[in-house]
């Protein structure tokens, strides 16, 4: 099989249709009759007039479990840092420091770097600045960085997130 989807025949996927159909009844508010044809054919435009770009995609080597595991876990890091950044919100006192890391992400496969940057976006108190694709580092701003310890904690949290990325797509299972 070919890496690489390409061509009208992969395009053309009926559930992605369908699903740009739901999502166009959605934003006009109604499933009408006049709405789903108007849905699947804005559909039918997009996937024609729009195509994704192709995807390496059978190079991922998926870990649901550890995938599952992994999500639970960001889930945690999500409400924990949201109290966080709440507290620093409102709390008396200075402002805290930002800082500007850099870390690596060593990941192999770009989709997976994105989903990294979407993980580490996602989470309250960060925010990735610049990916450097050709040596797999990225450039973080962190809202809470006043002590060493800050620092070296968001370091920390950088190479346990890209461990973690090899380890859901990229390992060998079994």
């Amino acid at each position: 099989m070919n890496k690489y989807l390409t061509g009208a025949r992969h395009r053309f996927r009926p559930s992605f249709i369908l699903w740009l159909t739901i999502m166009w009844c959605l934003l006009m508010g109604e499933f009408t009759w006049a709405n789903v044809f108007g849905g699947m054919l804005v559909g039918l435009g997009i996937v024609f007039f729009l195509p994704l770009p192709a995807m390496p995609i059978s190079e991922l080597n998926v870990s649901w479990g550890r995938l599952i595991r992994y999500m639970f876990i960001w889930t945690g890091e999500l409400l924990w840092a949201s109290v966080k950044v709440g507290w620093i919100a409102i709390r008396p006192g200075e402002k805290p420091k930002n800082a500007i890391l850099r870390g690596p992400m060593r990941v192999e496969n770009e989709l997976v770097l994105s989903f990294a940057v979407v993980l580490y976006n996602l989470q309250p108190g960060g925010t990735v600045a610049e990916i450097d694709i050709a040596n797999r580092m990225l450039t973080v701003h962190v809202l809470d960085a006043t002590t060493q310890a800050d620092i070296d904690r968001e370091v920390a949290n950088l190479v346990s997130l890209e461990r973690r990325m090899i380890s859901i797509f990229e390992g060998k299972h079994k």
